[in-house]
């Protein structure tokens, strides 16, 4: 299985894109951008530091989406 979607930008911006996807509650696990460029809450190391991925989906199901059916 594959990403059904895809993005073509020009330039490094795949940071900016994880941490606006942090900031609507939207995990990313596939990607190829160096870990000291990507921004997490500091309210998601509650849900643990050494799986950030994982801490990632822990975080937004936790959250739930920023917009929603309300």
């Amino acid at each position: 299985w594959g990403a059904n979607h895809g993005a073509f930008s020009y330039g490094h911006i795949g940071a900016d894109l994880i941490t606006l996807a942090s900031m609507l509650r939207i995990p990313v696990y596939m990607h190829n951008v160096a870990e000291e460029k990507i921004y997490r809450p500091s309210a998601w190391s509650a849900f643990g530091t050494a799986d950030l991925e994982g801490a990632d989906f822990r975080a937004c199901a936790n959250f739930g989406p920023l917009y929603g059916k309300y």
